[in-house]
Formats: C-alpha cells, structure tokens, sequence
C-alpha cells in the first residue's frame, strides 16, 4: 500500500467560522488572532528573559506592538486592494470590518517593528536582544493565524488533484470554478513552512552564536522565501506589477533586507543578550 492511498482524499473546510452568544459573533478568525498574540508574548517573555531581558518588559513592547501591527496589517491590505473599499463597486466602511478577515502580515511586520521600537526606545532598551527575542515566536504566531483563512474559507490556492486538496463551500466558490473543485490548502502550506523555521532558528540558536540582532533578520529572510512560492500559488484577487502577484514581490524585497541585514548584524558584532546600561555623567543627577 503506497503512502499516498493513506492520505484522505480531500481537507474538508469548517462548516462555520462564526458562532453567536446571544447577539454576540464569536468568530473563528479573531480568536485564533487572539491566542497566537497571546503565545507569542509568552514565549518571547521566555527568550528575552534568557538573554538578561526583564520579562515584564514583554508587556510593555506588545502595548505598541500589537496595536501598531493590527493598523499596519491593514493598511496594507487596503493599500494592495484599493478595489474593495474604493471606486464604483467598493465600501469604504469596511476597511474598519477587521474581524472578517483582510490583514496583510507584511504590513503587519513593518507596523510591528515600529510599535517595539517605540517601547523599547521610551525603555532604553536595545531593539536587537527584543527582536532576537521574538524572531521564532512570530512564525509560530504566524502558523496559528493562518488557520483563521481556513475558517475563513479564504487565500486558497490554485485547483489541484492532490490528496490533500482543499474543499471550499460553494458560497466561497471563486467565481468560474465548479462545485467540488478542490485547491491547494495554502493556509497549510504556509503552517508547515512557518512551523519547521521557527524550528530551525531556535535549534541554530541553541547551537551557534549569532550577533545581536541576526535572527530576526533569519527569519525574515526565511519566511519570505516560504511566503515568496505560496503567494505564487493563491488565486484571490491581487494587484499584478511586471506579470507577478504584488506580495510576491515584497517577499522578495523582504528576503533581500534579512540577508543584508543578517550580514550588517554580523559585521557589528553587538551583544545579542542585554546588558546593564551603563552610569554616565549623563544620567547622574
């Protein structure tokens, strides 16, 4: 019997992603947002606190963090997809309809980085012990969320006779494929992808000595080359620059910058645990 007659013949989609406490929505997509924010602070709270860090600090970061990311996410994703919210056909009002869905990491990254760097310059602390720190927790934030698209029966790849095809709901059915069409589980890919890499980093961590601030950059690098071939297999709606998918191309960007910015991070050697601050005749009263 061959490995692949084991598999299922198809990855069914929940029947629902929203559930009502009396008027209350409960939706699928929002709370599974909301725990991978939650682990993330947990497990960074953890490594930050390995590397000489104060742990309550943790706290304080994702105060600016989180909130900066969820803007920066959006923005993005409104930015990238102007056609939604603007124009004949667009309702500008659902740009601020968050919980259905329509958050970019890629802005969420850019919004994320400026909300910690916020909080750790009001703290005097060094960005690159923090974003060390964080660098393998975000992947496994990233993996939680996306099975928030498979509530959400959304950014699904292209048809596939695989075994592990995707089965969509007719009601989330693009617009010229048949019922019963299965697709490629992207949300899926995307969970392997990020899961193995926060795997590695934090194995390389343990055994080589990295520069402060390199491993954020690894994983930037190392998620954008996961994001770079997935983004190639979606079919939802994308602005196309030069006949590739305008995601596409910020991971490209974004792979660029983490191997630059990996080989800077070296060449300046700084400390990647935190060390106490120095007393100066500047901060003597």
């Amino acid at each position: 019997m061959s490995v692949i007659s084991l598999l299922p013949a198809s990855i069914p989609s929940p029947p629902q992603g929203v559930w009502y406490l009396g008027p209350v929505p409960l939706r699928a997509y929002g709370i599974i947002i909301a725990c991978a924010m939650v682990v993330a602070v947990l497990l960074t709270k953890k490594r930050y606190e390995e590397r000489g860090g104060d742990p309550e600090l943790v706290y304080d970061v994702a105060l600016w963090a989180i909130p900066c990311g969820i803007v920066g996410a959006r923005l993005y994703h409104v930015i990238t997809s102007p056609y939604q919210y603007f124009g004949p056909n667009g309702q500008w009002l659902e740009i601020f309809r968050i919980w259905e869905g329509g958050i970019a990491i890629m802005g969420g990254i850019i919004g994320g980085v400026i909300g910690s760097a916020i909080a750790l310059h009001r703290a005097g602390q060094r960005m690159g012990p923090f974003a060390d720190a964080v660098a393998p927790t975000m992947l496994i934030a990233q993996a939680m969320g996306r099975f928030g698209n498979w509530f959400n029966q959304e950014l699904f790849g292209k048809p596939t006779t695989l075994p592990w095809g995707l089965e969509i709901d007719d009601r989330h059915l693009p617009a010229g494929y048949a019922s019963g069409t299965l697709f490629h589980p992207t949300f899926l890919y995307e969970v392997i992808w990020n899961l193995t890499m926060a795997f590695i980093i934090i194995a390389l961590d343990k055994k080589l000595k990295f520069k402060g601030g390199q491993l954020i950059f690894l994983y930037l690098s190392l998620y954008a080359i996961g994001r770079f071939w997935i983004e190639n297999l979606r079919i939802d709606p994308a602005k196309i620059f030069l006949g590739m998918r305008l995601n596409a191309w910020s991971a490209l960007v974004i792979i660029i910058i983490g191997i630059v910015g990996f080989l800077i991070a070296g060449k300046r050697g700084a400390s990647t645990r935190v060390e106490a601050p120095e007393r100066t005749e500047e901060n003597v009263e």
